[in-house]
């Protein structure tokens, strides 16, 4: 590469490389048992519910129990090199024992949102067909009815307070199982997560070489994780992440961080660790940095988090727009920002431009803007800290190049609206049973994304918007984007979706979904606004009210399932 076709890497920090030849690693399983090794008893990750109870693991526990628990699934279950092992379980001590324990075993980790319904993991599991299981026991009861056409011969079940002290334990299990009432009977065949670790110690004491010869069975370029699209713009897609995929990405984003201190970091994990981000970044990103990760089980209403910030020095934190956006609302945060943030992580969908000034105005820390796809591993770019600029995704990561091009796949202008597309060592192998999706989405070497981006003269990247989403008013391409943006600087708004709807006169319009922060807004007084600051055809024709929008896992507005109303309506017209 060079800085003529390449400029942004003329706001590298002067220690980042400009490329990385390889990973540090070969395997994931690898990187594992060095980092530990490295950094011992250091706390590693720590779970912190609500009401402040929590547990942690030092970097030399995940490391043992997770070689049991690889020995288990190997001497034990007898899987084999490349089987895949679905992990089904929110943020808790049991997610990083089980995933590091399928990577020492030279299986395949699969994310399963714990959230879904039966139906959806059984289209899940019939694509992936998994060997294992390893399911959190508030959510195993689904699996009844969804091994029934797809059986997994092998279930380890764990809890959300497993490996915690046996006191705030107990208590959690008697809360859940007699108040809540969320643990049912489990009527499957199963074993308890400690009692495999156990059974995968004492096989491990016979077995002394059995873990390096499951990781001499596997090479950098073979699958590490399937895992699945999010589905918000069509069928969800098992994505293929070799090892050295994710460990690659890992370390061009490390690389371009220049601000951790390796030992020294406390991570605050709200965002689920089976969503790709999480994954990559926050589960091996800060391992590979000594950290010490906050584990939120479940970081909704926003409140569940005021004990993780009160009972730790949080130095980073990663999220959604709407993570930022409700933490800025919420009056606990706003007497008592977090002292020691360096700064904060956004991705996933759009940062709006003045949540991340409020978000800066409060903590005195700014929200660092990302982009990257599930099929990237998945970051692409991420804006340098201290060369960061409002409504940018910042330049591409070491080893990445990025450019946008026409429909023809020809370059665009520098400034043009173009498609976003990119190649480098982060991007996967392909779709999982999916080739025609692959030749789609594959081509030249090259990642077509499907968003719609610009290039200034730096090198700094913005996001228009996705192709799908555009709206096309009178001819006029007008991106949802831009009028979230706008909107989401009113005072009276909280949260705001824009789509296209079908219009006679114009083709389409544009209509505005808003949640209100002032209960007085009416939808003049919204178009009145967007009057003041956009073009006539970009002002939303209508605007529609709502308690709560649609949302992804994570947190991103869902502006597919507005599509599908509006679509539902016309049809029923």
């Amino acid at each position: 590469m060079t800085d003529q076709i390449h400029p942004w890497t003329a706001f590298y920090g002067p220690s980042v490389r400009k490329t990385i030849d390889a990973p540090a690693y070969r395997t994931i399983g690898d990187f594992v048992s060095a980092t530990a090794e490295l950094y011992g008893d250091r706390p590693a990750f720590t779970v912190c519910l609500p009401n402040g109870m929590n547990g942690t693991l030092s970097y030399a526990q995940a490391d043992e129990m997770s070689d049991a628990m690889a020995v288990y699934l190997r001497e034990i279950a007898g899987l084999t090199t490349g089987d895949r092992v679905a992990i089904q379980m929110p943020n808790c001590l049991a997610y990083p024992i089980a995933a590091m324990a399928v990577f020492k075993a030279g299986c395949v980790v699969v994310n399963v949102n714990p959230l879904y319904t039966a139906e959806e993991m059984a289209k899940q599991f019939a694509d992936a067909q998994p060997a294992a299981i390893f399911v959190v026991d508030m959510f195993a009861d689904k699996l009844v009815e969804t091994m029934q056409g797809h059986p997994i011969p092998n279930v380890i079940v764990t809890r959300i307070a497993e490996y915690m002290p046996a006191m705030p334990r107990g208590i959690v299990g008697l809360v859940q199982k007699y108040w809540d009432k969320t643990i049912k009977p489990i009527t499957i065949p199963h074993i308890r997560l400690p009692d495999a670790v156990k059974a995968g110690r004492a096989k491990h004491a016979q077995t002394h070489n059995a873990l390096e010869g499951y990781r001499r069975a596997i090479e950098p370029d073979d699958v590490a994780c399937l895992q699945y699209t999010g589905g918000t713009t069509g069928v969800s897609k098992g994505a293929m992440l070799t090892h050295a995929n994710i460990l690659m990405n890992m370390e061009q984003t490390m690389e371009l961080i220049e601000q951790f201190e390796k030992g020294k970091e406390v991570a605050l994990t709200a965002l689920p660790l089976y969503h790709v981000f999480a994954f990559t970044v926050n589960f091996l990103g800060m391992f590979s940095q000594g950290a010490q990760n906050i584990l939120i089980p479940n970081p909704r209403p926003l409140s569940n988090l005021k004990r993780a910030f009160e009972n730790y020095k949080i130095t980073w934190i990663s999220g959604v727009n709407t993570l930022f956006n409700g933490l800025n609302g919420e009056i606990w945060f706003q007497d008592t920002p977090p002292k020691h943030l360096k700064f904060a992580s956004s991705g996933g969908m759009a940062l709006q431009g003045s949540v991340a000034e409020q978000w800066e105005t409060l903590t005195g820390r700014p929200v660092l803007e990302g982009y990257g796809l599930t099929e990237s591993s998945p970051i692409l770019t991420f804006n340098p800290y201290g060369k960061s600029r409002v409504n940018s995704i910042g330049v591409p990561l070491p080893s990445t190049e990025v450019k946008c091009v026409d429909e023809d796949g020809v370059d665009v202008p520098q400034g043009d609206p173009g498609e976003l597309i990119a190649r480098g060592p982060q991007i996967m192998k392909g779709y999982w049973n999916m080739p025609e999706e692959t030749a789609k989405t594959l081509q030249n070497g090259w990642l077509l994304t499907g968003d719609v981006g610009v290039m200034d003269e730096d090198g700094y990247f913005r996001i228009v918007d996705r192709k799908k989403d555009m709206i096309l008013v009178s001819g006029f391409n007008v991106y949802p984007n831009e009028i979230e943006d706008t909107l989401a600087a009113h005072p009276g708004v909280d949260e705001v979706a824009v789509i296209g709807v079908p219009d006679g006169a114009s083709g389409e319009a544009v209509k505005a979904f808003i949640v209100k922060r002032d209960e007085t807004l009416d939808q003049n007084a919204i178009r009145a606004y967007c009057k003041e600051h956009l073009t006539a055809y970009k002002v939303p024709k209508s605007v529609t009210f709502r308690d709560e929008l649609p949302k992804s896992n994570v947190g991103k507005i869902l502006r597919k399932d507005l599509r599908a109303e509006e679509q539902t309506k016309v049809e029923n017209a």
